[in-house]
Parts: structure tokens; C-alpha cells; sequence
């Protein structure tokens, strides 16, 4: 892959990183605020803590996504990127530009959602 196309994939993962920074601390602070006992009726309570739950849900989906964004820019430090950690074949462009932390090609990726690759 030529530079410019690297630095493309950079600059999208850097964004999405910081997007994805801020999604894991709001949800943080919101947590905390959500903490503090106010709540007296029980339909309140109920709201609160699913209100909560979803939040906390919302974080963690960010926090794997944020995992495979970091990995993803580490391997373009490395000069992997676009590599498929399985086959080591290329990763389709076109994937890569729908998924840019896409760690497998889409043969392998299948594999491994169906529990058919490490």
C-alpha cells in the first residue's frame, strides 16, 4: 500500500479514535453522576439503572472498537497494515475503507465468525 493511502487510513483511525475516546468517557462521567442515590420512586430507580446498563453497554462496544483502532495504528507503524493477520494476504481496499481496523480479510473474517479460526 503507497503512503498516501497509509496516511488516509491514519487520519480516519486518529479521528475515530478520538471519537471513540470521548464516547468511553462520557459514558464514564455519566456513570458517576447516575451514582449518587437521588432517585426515591422505584419507576425512576428502574429508569435510571436501565438508562445506566445501556450506557455502560454503549462504552463497552466503544472500548472494543477503541482496542482493534489502536492495534490498527500500531500496525501501520509497523508497516503491516492491510495485511490479514491470517492468511497475510491482502486485505480488500474496499473493506478497508468501510472497516479500517479490519484485522482479517472478509474469507478469513467469515471463518471466524463461524468459529472456524482463532
Amino acid at each position: 500500500m503507497d503512503r498516501k493511502k497509509l496516511e488516509t487510513f491514519r487520519k480516519k483511525l486518529e479521528k475515530r479514535k478520538e471519537e471513540l475516546d470521548q464516547v468511553v468517557y462520557r459514558t464514564q462521567v455519566y456513570g458517576r453522576e447516575t451514582e449518587s442515590g437521588d432517585t426515591q420512586d422505584l419507576a425512576d430507580m428502574a429508569a435510571s439503572s436501565y438508562t445506566k446498563e445501556f450506557f455502560f453497554s454503549k462504552s463497552d462496544t466503544a472500548r472494543s472498537i477503541l482496542q482493534l483502532v489502536s492495534e490498527a495504528i500500531q500496525r501501520i507503524e509497523d508497516e503491516s497494515y492491510g495485511e490479514c493477520l491470517h492468511c497475510m494476504e491482502e486485505v480488500q481496499q474496499k473493506r478497508l475503507e468501510a472497516v479500517p481496523w479490519a484485522r482479517h480479510c472478509i474469507a478469513c473474517q467469515e471463518l471466524l465468525e463461524k468459529g472456524l479460526l482463532e
